[in-house]
């Protein structure tokens, strides 16, 4: 009961609110955050027509996820090839990117912000019969709303910071995340620790089914697509020692580029291949990196590598997913050997020059982590597939 008083007064704020939420959106709009022409369906008004038959909504709200549903989107066509697929995702990176990798009979929509009228022009038009929220998409009235329309709700790949958990834990808002985590069919969380605070907080240990970490298989449906380019790198690093900083934050491109003076020492031949966490600021990195005298190449020129070029730089959306914290701890715990864990300049510095120039060493790390991956990436979509299939699909026919 008290549960349902919160989401009453959350309604009714998200109600209130919604002028100067619709007012934000055209400040987001002007800033280039929002599309110059699609920004419309934030408010739930559809751009395209919903085709008959049965429609499952996956939303995912920024790239990382979006990446992650691909694999699952695909394998749900492939089992049902009379389902009508609804993708949505908040960001533009990800609208950049999924709208070119998704397949051409997949709906895409911006997400509808959640207020009670977007969410019931949303859903009004669209009439999903599931609901597959990536990650941590957690919203009110979206969820409320579906399951008084009886849309069956999954939440995939769940997880919940330990910040998230600290707050829905307070006594204040304890009985509204209970009521929303009820109105699910399923949840399947991507560790055991994301598991018990689901069910902390109030999940019932039934819909609760662990599946895999998607993030293992992102690879699988998304680097294949750029193949022929990843193969063109290839050969043209054939005779290099190649080392990889992947997911790097703003400032951090200096210890890397200490890291790789050292290694020049070492190894004349290294190169450097820096993703920074943020594509947009590959370019900045990249002008700062040839300041220092350094020979850069932009992915994003796609041009053949020059002599005497031994950085490069990834500023392209699709390329690289980061969140890899997760993943690597997993790995780590399965074979010690798949992952080096270092905390600084040095140690990193240490660490390479170590696994450079002891190619023994090297291949047995290789070989470790090639091992861990492989564990953790089995089954994974068969395993979501058939979750969602007696959970979600099987209950609606």
């Amino acid at each position: 009961m008290k549960g349902l008083v919160l989401y009453k007064i959350y309604r009714a704020l998200s109600y209130g609110l919604s002028p100067l939420i619709r007012l934000h959106l055209r400040w987001r709009r002007f800033r280039g955050l929002e599309h110059p022409r699609r920004w419309p369906e934030r408010l739930g008004h559809p751009s395209q027509s919903r085709y008959p038959g049965p429609l499952i909504w996956f939303h995912a709200v920024s790239l990382g996820e979006g990446m992650i549903a691909i694999p699952v989107i695909k394998q749900c066509i492939q089992k049902m090839p009379n389902l009508n697929v609804l993708v949505t995702t908040t960001t533009m990176s990800a609208f950049e990117v999924l709208s070119d990798r998704l397949p051409s009979e997949i709906i895409f929509q911006f997400s509808p912000l959640d207020t009670p009228a977007s969410i019931h022009s949303f859903l009004h038009y669209w009439k999903p019969n599931a609901i597959v929220l990536m990650e941590s998409e957690l919203w009110p009235n979206l969820i409320m709303d579906a399951s008084k329309n009886g849309i069956k709700l999954a939440l995939l790949n769940a997880r919940m910071s330990e910040k998230s958990f600290k707050i829905w834990s307070r006594s204040v808002v304890l009985p509204l995340i209970s009521l929303m985590l009820s109105k699910f069919s399923l949840i399947a969380p991507l560790s055991t620790v994301q598991g018990i605070r689901f069910q902390l907080l109030q999940a019932s240990p039934s819909i609760i089914n662990f599946s895999g970490d998607l993030k293992y298989v992102i690879e699988d449906f998304g680097v294949n697509r750029g193949r022929k380019n990843l193969e063109d790198l290839r050969l043209q690093f054939a005779h290099k020692q190649v080392w990889l900083a992947a997911s790097i934050h703003a400032g951090e491109e200096e210890i890397i580029l200490g890291v790789h003076d050292a290694l020049m020492q070492l190894q004349p031949n290294i190169m450097t291949i820096i993703v920074p966490r943020h594509p947009q600021h590959g370019r900045d990195i990249a002008k700062k990196l040839e300041k220092e005298g350094q020979s850069v190449a932009l992915r994003s020129q796609h041009e053949k590598l020059k002599p005497g070029t031994n950085i490069y730089v990834v500023d392209t959306l699709g390329s690289h997913v980061g969140h890899f914290s997760h993943m690597v701890l997993e790995m780590q715990r399965l074979n010690p050997l798949s992952v080096l864990q270092v905390s600084g300049k040095l140690e990193l510095e240490k660490a390479l020059i170590k696994l450079l120039t002891n190619a023994t060493l090297l291949q047995a790390h290789r070989r470790a982590s090639k091992e861990a991956f492989g564990l953790l990436s089995n089954d994974i979509v068969s395993n979501i597939w058939n979750l969602l299939n007696f959970h979600i699909f099987s209950r609606q026919r």
